[in-house]
């Protein structure tokens, strides 16, 4: 397991038309390792995400992604995700695919994903019209009982990108707190690259806490701060205010493009680009 730079991880291992998962449920968001992607103009992305929230709408909106799998689409707490619906309803900057499905049935898919299965299966979208607007699900019969089921298309991202409290110096990774689908859509990745708020010589034992073996991980970096503005558990609180001045920002295409130049494109180095962000905020 390499130890990279930032932009070295990103340049290395995420490539043009990539299918890429940035996981992270709540909080260990991964925004520095979303904002380098945008940096590094990464685009054709087919983006995967339980929740999209601010990263996604900051890579939609400056062009990275030709479409977009997903649970649950929303500025928590606040409201819609203004550069996402501007892609959906007008085509802008570029038209976005959508591939829309329940928390269950896309955790089934990362599951089926890392199980090397075909499809996952769940009791659910029977009462729902997902299943005729998305084609990656579809109705099966129990060869046992010939109740019907859904069925999940498994998702294996090319790359899956994760932020976690704590790597060892092998490469093992813990993360603490909410997991989300972090296990998941790691094991059912080609490629795993972790940002990671500390490295240390071991890891302690840890309750309510899931260890990513070194084998599982690509690469992992060093990248304090790297979830901000969302949280990380032990590390530092959820930054509510920037969610909700985001709502502001993102409404006008030209105000969105202007505070992405400024605190984004313009700002290579880590903690400088941090520090601005907070500013902002």
């Amino acid at each position: 397991m390499p130890l990279m730079t930032l932009d070295e991880a990103i340049g290395t291992l995420v490539h043009e038309g990539d299918c890429v998962a940035l996981e992270g449920f709540t909080h260990l968001i991964p925004f520095a390792a979303g904002h380098e992607i945008i940096r590094q103009r990464r685009r054709n992305l087919h983006l995967v995400r339980m929740t999209p929230d601010l990263i996604y709408d900051q890579m939609i909106g400056m062009g990275c992604a030709r479409a977009l799998s997903f649970s649950w689409g929303g500025n928590p707490g606040v409201g819609s995700l203004h550069r996402l619906r501007d892609a959906v309803e007008n085509q802008w900057p570029q038209p976005l695919k959508l591939c829309e499905h329940s928390h269950a049935g896309l955790a089934a898919a990362y599951c089926a994903g890392a199980a090397r299965l075909p499809f996952g299966v769940l009791r659910g979208y029977l009462d729902n019209d997902l299943a005729g607007h998305n084609p990656a699900v579809r109705r099966v019969a129990c060869p046992f009982t010939g109740r019907q089921l859904a069925a999940v298309a498994a998702i294996n991202p090319d790359v899956t990108i994760l932020h976690a409290q704590t790597a060892d110096r092998r490469g093992n990774v813990a993360i603490h707190g909410i997991v989300g689908a972090a296990r998941e859509a790691a094991l059912a990745a080609g490629r795993v690259i972790v940002t990671v708020e500390e490295i240390v010589d071991e890891l302690a034992p840890a309750m309510n806490a899931i260890v990513l073996p070194h084998w599982v991980v690509t690469a992992t970096v060093l990248c304090r701060g790297g979830a901000y503005p969302s949280y990380a558990q032990g590390h530092y609180q959820r930054d509510n205010a920037f969610y909700q001045r985001w709502d502001q920002i993102s409404r006008d295409r030209a105000v969105f493009s202007d505070w992405m130049r400024q605190h984004v494109l313009q700002t290579r180095d880590h903690r400088a680009h941090l520090d601005g962000l907070r500013a902002a905020a």
